[in-house]
């Protein structure tokens, strides 16, 4: 009945309140889930935060991978505690798009028939221990790139969610980091190892902004309601001109014969990704799509019995509720 309701009157586009809803977004004010929106911008939402949801659930399985094969208990152990937090960060996410009338069983039903997507990061392989950090690192980093300006965006519980995610996603960035710094810190096999990882994962990791400004056919609309705060562009600038330098105090080398410094710009110059190959990931063509997919049915699969007996149980208490307030 909630969802009716918002679906309903969402759809109540009229120039007046329209207006007047720019106007809240202009002001900075924050959106909540009984207010009134434009269909448009509900609709928005639900696949932004549906999609940021499934790309924390699909981004435990490249990581769940190395748990057993982590090279120490301290690695096995700091590598469990970060998926779970991938998944903590999935069920807020779900949680914030729920209240915009979308269930969580619709989103994962949107996401296995392809109606969703996830980060194209997650159907590249993880083939080595070395890429736990190169994910960590510039994956995580990334998505803080991403993220942290979403803790500002106007759609009240989807900027409330973001607060934990982004101080748990830093800590993740970092213990990638970490790892990076012992790899290069330790055998000529070991630095090597890094370095391959980084070559693999650096234009995979450009791509997580998004296709270029004048390709993306949702960006300045998301701009205009502040659910999204920066350009993709913008963004992958500054993640080049921060990892930059991280990469050198590394010893490491990005995989860009073009990366260097323009001092007329401010910025560091460099190759925009391969958009073909984004766009043939999106579209299911990558050399993970498959597997992850496939995981994630299984998963919803063998979960049924769980869902069906939450609702006999929520199904029983209900009737003993009615019957107690009948007597």
């Amino acid at each position: 009945m909630y969802a009716q309701m918002i679906k309903s009157e969402a759809t109540e586009d009229d120039p007046q309140r329209l207006a007047e809803f720019q106007a809240r977004i202009d002001a900075g004010e924050k959106i909540e889930p009984k207010d009134w929106m434009p269909e448009g911008y509900r609709k928005t939402l639900i696949r932004q935060i549906g999609q940021h949801a499934h790309s924390e659930i699909v981004g435990q399985l490249p990581e769940g991978n190395w748990i057993t094969r982590a090279p120490t208990l301290e690695r096995k152990t700091n590598l469990l505690a970060k998926v779970q937090d991938e998944a903590g960060h999935g069920l807020y996410l779900y949680c914030a798009a729920e209240t915009l009338g979308v269930s969580r069983d619709e989103m994962t039903e949107m996401l296995l028939d392809g109606r969703m997507k996830y980060s194209s990061i997650f159907n590249y392989p993880t083939l080595t221990w070395a890429d736990m950090g190169a994910v960590g690192w510039l994956v995580d980093g990334a998505a803080i790139m991403n993220q942290v300006p979403l803790q500002r965006t106007s759609y009240g519980p989807y900027a409330r969610s973001m607060v934990r995610i982004c101080k748990e996603e830093s800590f993740h960035q970092r213990q990638g980091f970490h790892i990076m710094m012992a790899m290069v810190k330790g055998t000529e096999a070991q630095k090597r190892m890094a370095q391959d990882a980084l070559n693999r994962m650096w234009f995979p990791a450009l791509m997580m902004f998004g296709p270029s400004d004048k390709d993306s056919v949702h960006s300045s609309q998301s701009m205009a309601w502040k659910i999204k705060m920066n350009t993709n562009d913008e963004l992958r600038q500054k993640f080049v001109d921060e990892t930059k330098p991280q990469a050198d105090y590394l010893g490491l080398t990005i995989p860009d014969e073009n990366l260097k410094w323009n001092e007329e710009t401010g910025h560091y110059d460099y190759t925009e990704p391969d958009w073909n190959e984004f766009f043939e990931v999106i579209k299911g063509n990558g050399p993970c799509n498959a597997d992850r997919i496939e995981a994630r049915q299984k998963a919803w699969n063998e979960g049924a019995w769980v869902r069906d007996a939450m609702m006999a149980h929520a199904e029983k208490k209900r009737g003993a509720k009615a019957n107690g307030a009948a007597q």
